[in-house]
């Protein structure tokens, strides 16, 4: 890449970890199932790109999101290379018993949540109150498995039901999840309402009140924003972010809501500023093509269509 001065650097840190969620924020949002051999193919060819974590599943009902049915036998199936973190998605306890038996499969369970009543009420049938105490036994039990820990609130910018959520409310739905345990919270801009003012505000506010824990953004693209949003958080602190290959990935509730940020855009413009991600872009966009052709559509990637820049000649 084309290194920027340390003047032009500012306080842009040496490097990022990105998390990859395309195997599973991804793939459950696809109107059709993809097939397991493909699923297989896919997180192989991710893990070998750099990436050092990727969620690959959930442990969900089958009949509420059967393109992730096969979860079991993806992660059962799939080649981990040692340096490389797996990642599944537990919304219960039911979730975790059934995340346990493969439990030498992967190192970290995910857990989420609404910061938004409507929103939690539309996308798993219960209140925060009741979501927030079911995770707290979800997370004991994960932990005393000697799993991490990492928790996603959604709607942490805007909720597409009630509008503006108040930043105090996430922060202290934050706080009582870490005091529960976790070793990662994640903070999701679940339907692209965030702006760049907004998160920098809030990430600026979220690292001065929350210690001890790891803070990462999840941002979609649904407006536009989403490497914007991804760069103020950046520019506040924020070291660690989640992003889908191709730009897959929605919000089951409500309709419209477009994927996550293009992992291979993110990691375009992270290195083209000189924070290291560790990712091989060339690797990472064969995957994305991988992925479009087993899905025979156009997607959303700007750098899948523009290809990498490449500063000796034409993009690749």
């Amino acid at each position: 890449c084309l290194s920027m001065s340390d003047a032009g650097r500012g306080s842009l840190p040496e490097s990022v970890r990105i998390r990859e969620v395309g195997p599973r924020d991804g793939f459950q949002n696809e109107p059709e199932v993809i097939a397991t051999d493909d699923k297989v193919r896919l997180v192989n060819a991710l893990m070998r790109t750099g990436l050092k974590r990727v969620e690959v599943t959930s442990f969900v009902r089958a009949d509420v999101i059967p393109q992730l049915a096969d979860g079991a036998e993806v992660l059962a199936q799939i080649d981990r290379p040692s340096d490389v973190e797996l990642s599944v998605l537990v919304p219960n306890e039911r979730g975790l018993d059934n995340a346990l038996a493969l439990k030498d499969r992967f190192q970290h369970v995910g857990c989420f949540l609404s910061a938004s009543e409507t929103h939690n009420k539309a996308n798993v049938n219960r209140t925060v109150a009741e979501s927030l105490e079911g995770l707290r036994t979800v997370i004991a039990r994960a932990k005393g498995e000697g799993l991490r820990v990492a928790t996603v609130i959604a709607t942490s910018f805007g909720c597409p039901y009630e509008g503006h959520v108040d930043q105090a409310r996430v922060l202290d739905l934050a706080g009582e999840l870490a005091a529960a345990g976790c070793d990662e919270l994640g903070f999701g801009d679940t339907t692209g309402m965030a702006n760049p003012v907004q998160v920098g505000e809030f990430f600026t506010a979220a690292f001065e009140q929350l210690e001890g824990v790891e803070l990462t953004a999840h941002f979609h693209n649904t407006r536009g924003q989403g490497l914007a949003n991804a760069l103020a958080a950046l520019q506040t602190g924020c070291r660690s972010f989640e992003s889908s290959f191709g730009e897959l990935g929605g919000c089951p509730v409500p309709a419209g809501a477009t994927g996550n940020i293009a992992t291979e855009d993110l990691v375009s413009m992270f290195e083209e500023m000189g924070v290291a991600t560790g990712v091989d872009l060339g690797a990472l966009l064969g995957a994305a093509r991988d992925v479009r052709d087993v899905l025979g559509r156009p997607l959303g990637s700007h750098t899948l269509v523009a290809g990498a820049i490449d500063w000796h000649g034409a993009s690749s």
